[in-house]
Parts: C-alpha cells; sequence; structure tokens
C-alpha cells in the first residue's frame, strides 16, 4: 500500500471518529437542554436588565443566545447557540458564529439577545439562510441599573440588540458580524 492512499486511509478513519463522537442529535435531548438554557437566560435578562420584558412584550420574535464563548489572540472567533421564540414559543434554533482580526487577547461569555421590533424584520431574519447583524441594529445599554437604553429613535430600529452577562477578560461584546444558522440541536 503506497504512503499517500495509507495516510488517506488514516486520515480518513481519524475524522470518521471524530464525527462519530460528535452526536448528531437524534433521539437526544439537544433542544430541550437548549430550551432550559435559554428559559434561563432570559430570566437573569428580565431580572438584571430592567425595560427588557417590556421591550419583549412589544417585539415581534426574540432571539435569545444563552452563552456565547469568544476568544482571541490576534485572531478569535466566538460561538453560541440560542432559540428564536414568537410568543414564548420557540420556533427555530440558530448558531451565531463570528471571526475578529487585529489587536487582542482574551477570553470571555455572555448572552446576548435580539429583538425583532417588525414582522417584516424577523420574516426577513427566518428567510435567509445566514444572516448577518449589521448596521440596521441598534444596540440598547443598561448603565448602573437604569431603565434599559431604548428611546423614541431605537425603538423604532427594526432589530435591537442587547448584551448580558459578561464574564471574562476580552472588553466590551456586540454582536454585530455575528452570522446567525438555523440548526437542528
Amino acid at each position: 500500500m503506497s504512503s499517500l492512499s495509507r495516510r488517506t486511509l488514516i486520515l480518513s478513519a481519524g475524522a470518521t471518529g471524530l464525527l462519530a463522537a460528535c452526536g448528531n442529535g437524534v433521539n437526544s435531548r439537544g433542544a430541550q437542554r437548549l430550551d432550559a438554557r435559554v428559559d434561563s437566560a432570559q430570566q437573569f435578562m428580565y431580572q438584571n436588565v430592567p425595560g427588557t420584558q417590556n421591550l419583549a412584550s412589544k417585539a415581534a420574535g426574540v432571539l435569545i443566545m444563552p452563552l456565547v464563548t469568544q476568544a482571541g489572540f490576534g485572531v478569535g472567533g466566538s460561538y453560541g447557540r440560542g432559540a428564536l421564540r414568537v410568543n414564548g414559543a420557540t420556533l427555530d434554533y440558530y448558531s451565531a458564529t463570528a471571526a475578529s482580526f487585529g489587536f487582542q487577547i482574551g477570553a470571555q461569555q455572555y448572552a446576548h439577545a435580539l429583538f425583532f421590533m417588525t414582522q417584516e424584520a424577523l420574516s426577513e431574519f427566518r428567510r435567509s439562510p445566514g444572516w448577518t447583524v449589521g448596521a440596521d441594529a441598534q444596540y440598547a445599554v443598561n448603565t448602573n441599573a437604569a431603565n434599559l437604553g431604548v428611546d423614541s429613535t431605537s425603538a423604532l430600529s427594526p432589530v435591537i440588540a442587547v448584551v448580558f452577562g459578561q464574564a471574562g477578560l476580552i472588553a466590551g461584546a456586540t454582536v454585530e458580524g455575528n452570522k446567525y444558522t438555523r440548526i437542528i440541536p
């Protein structure tokens, strides 16, 4: 057997083993676990970020990402999974991924929610094969336990992003540039 075909066989076996080690979600409790995490993050957000419960009641839908992990050393990236809810019911599950380059070092974890304030914004998000947060998202910030920074201008924004529950060693967290893709947990 030639060294090239031997190497190919070894690589193929290794890749197959790695894929087999990753659960495919069939007959698993992946959706239940993710829903439980989303429930917990939503309760945390409502209790610790004043104004979010009112914002959610006005939104056409809310995407809650209970845990996003971000790390970087010159080159960085982030990943998280969450659920899109409309009227309190989970419709779809999504992953959020991002890559970054530049002066950065450290790691952090955070949660975030995207409030789709119009039916059109929600429909566009759901139709997209890979939606990316861009300039159409308005950031609402919570400062010193004050009410959420949502004024009449940002309330007209089609998408409002709230980042909360940050822990780690990278200063600041944003969702701009995150790509959201529908997944099956």
